[in-house]
């Protein structure tokens, strides 16, 4: 056999090699995979467990999950206060992966649940103030919330934390260093891809709030009560939900309470979610004469291509601000 025969198998034998080394990454939500998949540019591709269009709150996992779930190395999620049924698979199918739990990572802005069916204008005020131009004078006081957060019970934790663009910033930072740890050949391109983001994300997060400045004292309905770390950003006001934040259905009550609301209060428009029935908003929307409006916290109607975290968020701005500057 020539030396050239020997060597050959061996050649081939390296890009698999070479592959082996990139991280395994499997995420919960399609947000957290967009966020994933730009530190990850250039070198890998991180799978998603919960397609867009199904609800995490309830999410059952099919057996192609399953297997991804068995061959990772890395799994970035929420946190079980978003799928709670996924806790217990990730530690049977996935018990030697490394995990990003990212309602975990230092410094990320975490709010608990509201309680009550319609939300106290002076309270809703005073978490506006965090979403105001000087958010970056508040970052100590982020953080000293942050670490409080650990010493409470995760149950009362809103898990909707991806929808706050400065959280975001913080993840992809704790991602790639993460990555960076797991496969340090890659270091330098995760690391700058994360700033890019990061740059990104700054940006974003500058021209959603200029988006929305006026519409700071116009007051609409959501459906599903997803949208408080959006709110507390930008300083949006909330009169009330159909759903609380874990998703449970309305009740009889509450929707007559949110139905005497509205014949009460000048509420500008109602926000509902592609992966809900639109009929219960129609239920409570005074013959259609308050705008409907479709909001979208998941990526449902996002077809593909980069930089799909910035655009949910700033498609979710525009949404905000057609559906709330005053008309005419």
């Amino acid at each position: 056999m020539s030396r050239f025969a020997r060597f050959f198998p061996a050649l081939l034998a390296w890009p698999v090699f070479a592959q082996a080394e990139v991280p395994k990454v499997v995420t919960d939500i399609a947000p957290v995979q967009y966020l994933v998949a730009g530190v990850m540019h250039g070198v890998g591709t991180p799978k998603l467990l919960i397609r867009p269009g199904t609800s995490p709150h309830d999410y059952a996992m099919r057996p192609s999950e399953a297997r991804a779930l068995q061959e990772a190395d890395l799994v970035v999620w929420i946190g079980p206060e978003l799928t709670p049924s996924l806790e217990e698979s990730i530690g049977t199918l996935a018990g030697s992966a490394v995990q990003i739990t990212l309602l975990d990572v230092t410094d990320t802005r975490r709010l608990p649940f509201r309680d009550g069916i319609i939300f106290d204008h002076d309270s809703e005020e005073e978490h506006s103030e965090h979403g105001d131009d000087e958010h970056e004078a508040h970052d100590d006081h982020e953080t000293h919330d942050a670490g409080d957060a650990h010493d409470h019970d995760h149950d009362g934790l809103d898990p909707h934390a991806w929808l706050d663009p400065v959280n975001a910033q913080v993840w992809v930072h704790a991602i790639a260093a993460q990555l960076s740890e797991m496969d340090p050949g890659n270091a330098a391109i995760y690391d700058g891809n994360a700033a890019t983001l990061s740059a990104d994300l700054e940006a974003l997060t500058k021209e959603t709030r200029a988006r929305l400045e006026l519409m700071r004292d116009r007051r609409f309905v959501v459906f599903h009560d997803a949208y408080q770390y959006f709110e507390t950003r930008f300083g949006l006001h909330l009169t009330g939900a159909l759903l609380h934040s874990d998703g449970a259905p309305p009740s009889a009550g509450r929707l007559r309470a949110l139905h005497e609301e509205l014949e009460h209060e000048q509420v500008h428009c109602i926000f509902t979610e592609p992966q809900f029935d639109p009929k219960i908003v129609a239920a409570i929307s005074e013959n259609g004469e308050i705008p409907v409006v479709e909001l979208d916290p998941i990526g449902v109607g996002l077809d593909g291509g980069s930089g799909l975290y910035q655009r949910l968020i700033a498609r979710m701005g525009e949404q905000f601000a057609t559906c709330l500057e005053p008309k005419g």
